[in-house]
């Protein structure tokens, strides 16, 4: 692995997140500086950890970083699931794009595991 760019849970990442950016773009000028803005920045936030702790080139930070990506992963599903029951966004996307984060979640756990045993 030479790049972070080469890791399938960063490609789904950054799909997710583009995914987010596009499905708020409906959602109320009101939500500007809430919803909408806690979607995106939980979103990305996922594909930037999984960047940021490949870059630190050492085991155990790629690690935590990955863990922290999981909590923005968990943030995000909580967003989708609000933005949903709320009425800001269509159930059948929420469940889509929850969907999506279960994947990557997984994936994330397989990855954490698999560094832990070559520590």
């Amino acid at each position: 692995m030479n790049s972070y760019r080469d890791l399938i849970v960063w490609k789904n990442a950054i799909d997710l997140a583009v995914t987010c950016y596009a499905e708020t773009k409906s959602f109320p000028n009101s939500e500007a500086y809430g919803m909408t803005s806690q979607i995106r920045r939980a979103a990305a936030s996922i594909a930037a950890n999984i960047a940021e702790g490949h870059g630190r080139e050492h085991t155990g930070s790629f690690i935590q970083f990955l863990r922290v990506a999981q909590g923005s992963l968990k943030e995000l599903e909580t967003h989708l699931i609000l933005s949903s029951r709320v009425g800001l966004m269509n159930g059948e996307v929420a469940a889509s794009l929850t969907e999506q984060c279960e994947e990557i979640g997984r994936m994330l756990r397989s990855l954490i595991r698999s560094l832990q045993q070559k520590q």
